[in-house]
């Protein structure tokens, strides 16, 4: 098979199979986040708001990871729509991803019942840090192989959403070493990207407005 003038491999082909695979193991990943999430029967009064409390722990993990979860799915989702076709490379790095992605509910669990121990917060910083490091590479190499999209990636765009996926694999990263000095200042140090996200998703946004004003 022939793309664009170039001899299309046989582990290469269609972007729609890997998209529709990735789509269903970041639902699945979401629902199982949620599995941990129960109080037991049977219980009085004074039992059960003992229980709640016990439980809300998992809550703030849950809705934590839905976050994040979510926002790798965004970002894969609007890199993916102009991929028309993928490689091997392309299709290793998002197998790799997805592993990463269903592998969250181990470091949330551990983020719900024992975060005030620095190993469990370096987890889990380390587990998103390193799904960040993925999507950043998928990134780069998408960027660099425009025959595999219907049109190439607008460079600022790209550098846009490189500087996002670097900004949170380095907030994450530098929480590994900070969790074993303070737990709870590590969790804290990830609000850093509150402000760089919304910074850089606005001007993502604008970027984004403007290209397809110019390709209408």
């Amino acid at each position: 098979m022939v793309n664009g003038g170039r001899r299309v491999r046989d582990d290469e082909g269609s972007a729609g199979r890997l998209l529709a695979l990735s789509d269903g193991v970041f639902a699945i990943a979401m629902t199982l986040l949620a599995l941990d999430i129960a109080l037991p029967d049977g219980l009085d009064a004074d039992g059960f708001a003992r229980a709640l409390s016990n439980v809300m722990p998992k809550v703030w993990a849950y809705a934590l990871s839905v976050l994040v979860i979510a926002a790798f799915w965004r970002g894969h989702y609007q890199l993916f729509q102009s991929v028309r076709d993928v490689d091997g490379t392309v299709i290793k790095l998002v197998l790799l991803g997805l592993g990463l992605v269903a592998l969250m509910p181990f470091p949330t669990t551990l983020l719900a019942e024992y975060a005030d121990l620095p190993q469990s917060v370096a987890i889990y910083s380390g587990a998103v840090a390193a799904m960040g490091a993925t999507q950043l590479a998928l990134t780069v190499v998408l960027w660099k192989r425009p025959w595999l999209g219907s049109a190439p990636l607008p460079d600022p765009i790209v550098r846009n959403d490189v500087a996002d996926l670097a900004s949170t694999v380095l907030v994450f990263v530098v929480a590994v070493p900070l969790a074993f000095v303070s737990p709870t200042g590590a969790m804290l140090w990830w609000a850093v990207l509150i402000p760089v996200r919304v910074v850089i998703g606005k001007r993502g946004k604008r970027l984004r407005a403007t290209t397809r004003r110019f390709n209408a």
